[in-house]
């Protein structure tokens, strides 16, 4: 059997003729508590290719921009409905607290389709757990990225006191539900 994706490299490489070959890649926006704990939960995870820190705005009432993260993803490596369920088992996401404006809890998508599949998947997760979530499903409007002195986060802050007390266990939480979907630890010491 030929390996369309080799075959199509080394000849689109040797070829004169320009042909664009479009990736199957997905993205949304996943907002709930602070996007610096959301953005290393999502960067942990096997086949998340980016994840943007930032600020995201839907459309009104929702147009306030709020903190969130920019996500994408292969679809042939991890499922829409997987990063669903760590984005509702990693945050608040059963809980109306004073600071939603701040950290609203959301799933941004780009189109209605997507839309109706978040809104299947929660409903289907509330059911599972006996639980109301309060994540609201908006449109992904506009996208305002952090000051990068706060990009990468955990990385850059592994053993800081907010990376031990908030993002830490939130890690350890997805070692211990969503282990499958974690990428492999690294072996450097």
């Amino acid at each position: 059997m030929i390996n369309i994706n080799l075959w199509l490299r080394r000849n689109l490489a040797q070829s004169a003729v320009k042909v664009e070959v479009r990736l199957m890649i997905q993205s949304s926006g996943f907002g709930g508590g602070c996007h610096w704990c959301t953005e290393a939960v999502f960067q942990s995870l096997r086949g998340v290719m980016d994840v943007k820190q930032g600020f995201i705005a839907s459309s009104p009432p929702h147009d306030s921009f709020s903190e969130a993260v920019a996500v994408t993803w292969d679809p042939a490596l991890i499922t829409f409905d997987d990063l669903i369920a760590v984005h509702l088992a990693t945050h608040s996401s059963t809980s109306h607290h004073k600071m939603r404006g701040k950290y609203r809890s959301a799933i941004y998508v780009h189109d209605a389709v997507d839309g109706g599949a978040v809104r299947r998947i929660i409903d289907l997760i509330a059911q599972q757990t006996d639980s109301d979530i309060v994540t609201k499903v908006l449109s992904f409007e506009a996208f305002k990225p952090s000051d990068a002195r706060f990009k990468n986060y955990y990385i850059r802050n592994r053993n800081g006191p907010f990376c031990e007390a908030y993002i830490e266990p939130k890690l350890a939480l997805l070692r211990q539900r969503f282990a499958s979907l974690q990428l492999e630890a690294s072996t450097d010491a």
